[in-house]
């Protein structure tokens, strides 16, 4: 049932639930941010208003930088200014930061652990029309394999407001994953954050399988809970928001609990979240699991809904990977 002591939006499974763009609780989070730390500058590649950093720009004029279609740039300068006593945000889309500059990601700012947070806009294929260039589906994979570096996907603009203020209080480089389209509230001002820390969003009351999402997605994980429990399934929801350092103490006592594991993100499956659930149970408690993403593929142009569709990741797919999971646990 749905989890109240997490203080969420009361009104979650109304059909007129209110919407809005993670890009937005970035461009809150961020003036936030500037007003409790004067260290922090932000940086942005030519995508000013795409990326929300225009607040900032126009309330910080002297704490912005303007860097143009240079992402590679725009890393070596924030990696400086991340070692000079500065709390750089560098934007851009995800498919080139952290894309594009990759390289000098891992070499300037993760290698030197230079406090560094970048901004990844549009990720997933729910950015839509744009299209497979536009559409990163890689960058959890490509971030979380790196030394020193945090990885923060935000469900809703709620958290992603708290996650960018969280992100300016806390040591070294750290990747905050966010989507275009306006999604639904899921969370409200009262709900925890805390990075490395998962939540439990919805537990039914003899939970067969744990549904570990991230991101929008995990409004989705939620319908897919309330209608599985209408037909018998009782599940856990665990919205998993920090992929690194992952918490893996509750993804332990949640897959001991059920015996049961469907992971669910907007991302390629191979390296994802996914894989990295699968890293932790698989060294300390191999567990049935199924994935839930894109597989192996690159996207297309397409409405959200009909790419989520296509590709697996709407309420239905959810269902199914869970019933088939269980009928694994229990040997069919």
């Amino acid at each position: 049932m749905f989890n109240r002591g997490q203080k969420l939006n009361k009104k979650l499974f109304n059909k007129n639930i209110e919407k809005a763009s993670l890009r937005d609780g970035y461009g809150e989070g961020l003036v936030l941010a500037g007003e409790k730390h004067d260290s922090v500058v932000a940086l942005c590649a030519d995508l000013t208003e795409s990326t929300r950093t225009n607040a900032f720009a126009e309330k910080f004029p002297e704490r912005y930088f303007e860097i143009g279609v240079a992402e590679q740039n725009m890393a070596g300068i924030a990696a400086g200014l991340g070692v000079s006593g500065k709390i750089p945000f560098m934007a851009s889309y995800a498919t080139f930061s952290p894309g594009r500059n990759w390289e000098q990601i891992r070499t300037n700012i993760s290698y030197n652990n230079s406090n560094v947070k970048i901004a990844g806009h549009h990720a997933g294929v729910s950015v839509g029309p744009d299209g497979a260039t536009h559409q990163a589906i890689e960058d959890i994979a490509t971030m979380r394999v790196m030394a020193n570096m945090r990885v923060i996907v935000p469900c809703d603009i709620n958290e992603a407001r708290k996650a960018t203020v969280v992100a300016s209080e806390v040591w070294g480089p750290t990747y905050l994953r966010f989507t275009k389209e306006e999604t639904p509230v899921i969370t409200s001002s009262e709900t925890p954050f805390q990075p490395g820390k998962a939540e439990i969003f919805w537990e039914s009351k003899s939970p067969r399988c744990a549904i570990i999402a991230c991101g929008p997605l995990v409004y989705n994980t939620m319908l897919a809970a309330k209608e599985l429990e209408g037909e018998g399934i009782d599940t856990i929801v665990v919205n998993n928001h920090t992929i690194k350092p992952m918490d893996n103490a509750l993804i332990l006592s949640v897959a001991k609990r059920c015996g049961a594991v469907v992971t669910v993100e907007e991302h390629q499956v191979e390296g994802g979240m996914g894989s990295a659930v699968a890293e932790v149970l698989s060294s300390n408690l191999p567990t049935p699991q199924e994935f839930i993403g894109v597989s192996g593929v690159f996207g297309e142009s397409g409405t959200p809904d009909e790419l989520i569709d296509k590709y697996g990741m709407a309420v239905k797919d959810i269902k199914s990977a869970v019933k088939k999971v269980i009928k694994r646990k229990n040997g069919h």
